[in-house]
Order: structure tokens, then C-alpha cells, then sequence
């Protein structure tokens, strides 16, 4: 496997499950896709803010831990971020409460930024900037991509200029058609949308792939999208075929969902 040099940009928080696990861990889009990432070999870089209280400064030594360069992670005043998380009989979650604490307003620092320019890939989280880095990144040429289905504001949806567009579409085929079809007529070069229980597909102009799940026995599912994110990008932006990077996202988003949380770390209790 080739070892890159990956960026990913936006959210953390601490995951709080609710009883009867009762277990609060380190979490967040952007902080998943970049431990797992690490998990698969690459240099990872986390590019995010956290705040100068203890739930900070865990989930600086979380990254750490994992094996991701935390030297880009900005300290702003204010709380880290935090989201109340119900976990279903069947391991589905349901977020109860979010909030973004110092993740809120975070922007990458002029210097952050050239050294984003160099990464072999960028992939961008929650970022409430209405898309000026995405733009930014795109205009100087560097690869890169987003996860569209974690901003719920229009004014973040923006996925003009993004190499590869992540997107969560359910089993509902259609809207699988429709959303790939949007992704591509903005230019976007590799459009990625998940199914729910059918699994994924992955599309460019030219090309066509997509599997199934790996059926797993379910503990909890969070973090299993930014799993996903990450095995795939693993593949494909290391040379693989669209077939083997959906793939490789299907295996690893099963594993992800072997455990609570979105990566193996020591909770804390609530």
C-alpha cells in the first residue's frame, strides 16, 4: 500500500452515550476519518480547534495516541464540542443534542492553509465556512474531498470544486440515481453515495462500482460513515480501482461498527 499524506480538516467532540452505556468518548467526523486513516498507515493530519478544558486536551492525546499530527490543531476559548448519542437495540444511533463548542467559527490559519496545499489529499468534515476552503483548495489544485450528508446548513452544501463528493442518499434508489447524478453535473470527479443496508456505489462519467454491506454482528454505528470514508480514500486516492476502494470502505465501516464509538479507545463514564 502506498503511504500518503492525508489532511483532514473540521469537527471533534466528545460522544456522549447515553444509559445504559453510559460511556463518553472521542469523537467527530473529521476526528474519525483521520484516526482511521492513521489506522490504515498514512501520515494523518488533523486540522480542527478544541478548547483549553479537559475534554480538549483528551481529545488532543486521543489523536496522539492514534498516531495522528495534531500540530495544525488550534486551542480557541470556549468548550470543546459535545453530542448526546442514544444507541438502538439494533446499534442504530440517534444524536439527541449537538453541540459544536470552539468547532463552531473554527477557520484554518494562513499557515494552515499552505500546509494543506501540499497534502496529497484534503478531506473536509463539518466546517461552517460556506465552502471557502473547499474553494480555496480546489483554485490551487490540490485533491479533495467532503462529506456532504454531516452539514445540515445549505450555506456548507456546496460541492463545486471537490474532487470526490461523499454523500448518504438510503435505500431508496432513486434518490441514490439522483444524488450521483448531481454530484457529477458539478463537476465533481468521483461521486461516493452510501445506502443504508444496501451498501454503496461509487460513479465517475466513466466508470461504475458498487457492493454490498459485510454483514457483521452490530454493537453501535457510529463513525461507521467515516470509516468508511476513510478505507475508501485509503484505495483510491493510492491508485486502486473504484471497485476495490468501495470495497475497502464496506470493510472498513463493518469494522467500525464492532465497537462503541467511532475507533477502539478507554472510555470514561458519563
Amino acid at each position: 500500500m502506498k503511504r500518503l499524506r492525508m489532511a483532514v480538516v473540521g469537527d471533534n467532540c466528545i460522544d456522549k452515550f447515553l444509559p445504559p452505556i453510559g460511556e463518553a468518548l472521542v469523537g467527530g467526523n473529521a476526528v474519525n476519518v483521520a484516526v482511521q486513516l492513521a489506522k490504515l498507515g498514512h501520515d494523518a493530519h488533523y486540522f480542527g480547534a478544541v478548547a483549553p478544558d479537559a475534554d480538549g486536551e483528551r481529545t488532543r492525546t486521543a489523536l496522539i495516541e492514534n498516531r495522528v499530527d495534531v500540530a495544525h490543531v488550534q486551542e480557541r476559548p470556549g468548550k470543546t464540542a459535545h453530542t448526546d448519542i442514544e444507541v438502538l437495540s439494533s446499534g442504530e444511533r440517534v444524536f439527541l443534542f449537538e453541540d459544536f463548542g470552539v468547532c463552531a467559527g473554527y477557520r484554518p490559519s494562513d499557515a494552515d492553509v499552505a500546509a494543506l496545499k501540499i497534502m496529497d489529499h484534503v478531506h473536509i468534515g463539518w466546517l461552517d465556512d460556506g465552502g471557502a476552503l473547499r474553494r480555496t483548495l480546489a483554485a490551487a489544485g490540490v485533491s479533495v474531498s467532503q462529506d456532504i450528508s454531516v452539514n445540515a446548513d445549505p450555506a456548507n452544501l456546496g460541492i463545486e470544486g471537490l474532487t470526490i463528493a461523499f454523500g448518504s442518499a438510503g435505500e431508496d434508489d432513486a434518490a441514490v440515481e439522483t444524488t450521483i447524478g448531481r454530484f457529477l453535473s458539478a463537476g465533481v470527479r468521483v461521486a461516493v453515495v452510501t445506502r443504508g443496508a444496501k451498501g454503496s456505489v461509487a460513479a465517475t462519467l466513466e466508470e461504475r462500482a458498487e457492493t454490498g454491506i459485510r454483514q457483521v454482528g452490530v454493537i453501535d454505528t457510529t463513525g461507521a460513515g467515516d470509516s468508511f470514508i476513510a478505507g475508501f480514500l485509503s484505495v483510491h486516492i493510492g491508485g486502486g480501482s473504484l471497485q476495490e476502494a468501495v470495497e475497502a470502505g464496506r470493510d472498513r465501516a463493518a469494522l467500525a461498527c464492532s465497537h462503541v464509538g467511532g475507533f477502539p479507545q478507554k472510555p470514561t463514564a458519563l
